[in-house]
């Protein structure tokens, strides 16, 4: 089944609302012509309504780096769907390793972020990983098989086809280490088999599956080339435009 890759470009805290736009202005004239391939920027929450004018008629989707699971309430410094929404976005990352490691996000709470995303009318890039400690205790496939299948829990076939999955190597996010493309591949490929098993072919076909640890312009077109990766959630090299665009354009 053919999927169209999807590249999105995580900012972090980076990124004054000036410096957003500045970057953002740049990525839209480069990606502009590129066919093939589906772009997406994840700005700070300050920079979102700025960014969100820019790119409106653009081919560049906008994506938020977090999300509450609740509408509304007495949430001191979170962000709903709605609030997301409102703003223009499409997609939430969820469940980045970041997230989990610096502020304890569990697996549990991702699945209600997924399931609020999903009735709020957005998408969520679904992130999963393993740690180097795990990988090297020979535990990748079964630490990112439970977390693959406790996000997607509370959703039905038809939604967890929509929603993207971002595998993210811990061990690979801001080190300059990246996994082989055999090791990137063998751990989608072992995803896509889960997503089989559980929810069958077709909505397995469907989903889409990013490469998530120290995507560069200088190892994209060869991770990108594997059969079961299908973009990539790319964070330092998201920060320069010609590289960015360079990654979008390996996709293609």
């Amino acid at each position: 089944m053919s999927r169209v890759p999807f590249i999105c470009g995580n900012w972090k805290m980076h990124m004054t609302v000036p410096e957003a736009l500045a970057l953002v202005d740049d990525v839209i004239a480069r990606v502009a012509s590129m066919d093939g391939v589906e772009v997406g920027v994840a700005p700070p929450y300050t920079a979102l309504h700025a960014v969100s004018k820019r790119v409106a008629g653009t081919k560049v989707r906008l994506a938020a780096q977090n999300v509450h699971f609740e509408p509304k309430g007495a949430y001191t410094g979170e962000i709903s769907v709605p609030m997301l929404a409102d703003v223009g976005c499409q997609y939430a990352i969820v469940g980045h390793s970041e997230r989990r490691q610096y502020f304890g996000e569990t697996d549990a709470a991702c699945a209600q972020k997924l399931a609020a995303l999903h009735a709020g009318g957005l998408r969520s890039i679904y992130c999963i990983g393993e740690t180097l400690e795990e990988r090297d205790a020979g535990k990748a496939l079964e630490v990112v098989g439970r977390q693959l299948l406790a996000g997607l829990e509370a959703l039905e076939p038809d939604a967890v086809a929509e929603q993207v999955i971002a595998y993210e190597p811990v061990w690979a996010i801001g080190t300059g280490r990246t996994a082989t493309p055999d090791q990137a591949q063998e751990v989608h490929e072992f995803l896509r088999a889960q997503l089989t098993q559980r929810y069958g072919a077709e909505v397995a076909g469907r989903m889409r599956i990013q490469y998530g640890g120290s995507m560069k312009p200088q190892n994209a077109k060869e991770l990108l080339s594997q059969g079961d990766i299908d973009g990539g959630l790319i964070g330092g090299a998201a920060l320069k435009a010609e590289d960015f665009a360079a990654i979008c354009g390996a996709a293609r």
